[in-house]
């Protein structure tokens, strides 16, 4: 069972640049960005990406609620995970797709905290 994942590049630098304009951390970020991606109809085991970003614990991105985010992925996919493809790998797909998506909607709202939770919250995505 894996404790620890590490992100894509482009994830730390999302993460870097949506933090710097918001002030939120990247445990906060990963919440979102998993949301964002268990809401893609693509799936997820086409997505790839390289391991070169920022190193996140298990208990950062899913904290207490761990079991929640299981049982999230699993629906998402449609069969059970065992706990080393839940996290890191699905885990670490959801964050990394997620991320990009987070970012294209954070820029439509301007790069604004306040208008980006607007939009998400107008828009009906509020299972974030």
């Amino acid at each position: 069972m894996g404790f620890r994942l590490k992100t894509s590049k482009k994830t730390k630098d999302i993460f870097d640049e949506i933090g710097a304009s918001s002030n939120l951390k990247p445990y906060a970020l990963c919440k979102i960005a998993i949301a964002l991606s268990l809401q893609c109809e693509e799936n997820i085991d086409k997505y790839n990406s390289d391991t070169n970003g920022m190193e996140l614990q298990r208990t950062t991105v899913t904290g207490d609620l761990d079991a929640l985010y299981k049982c999230l992925m699993e629906s998402y996919v449609g069969t059970h995970l065992t706990d080393d493809d839940y996290f890191p790998n699905h885990t670490k797909k959801h964050i990394d797709r997620g991320t990009e998506l987070l970012l294209s909607n954070y820029k439509y709202a301007g790069g604004n905290l306040e208008k980006f939770l607007n939009q998400l919250i107008n828009k009906g995505d509020v299972s974030i």
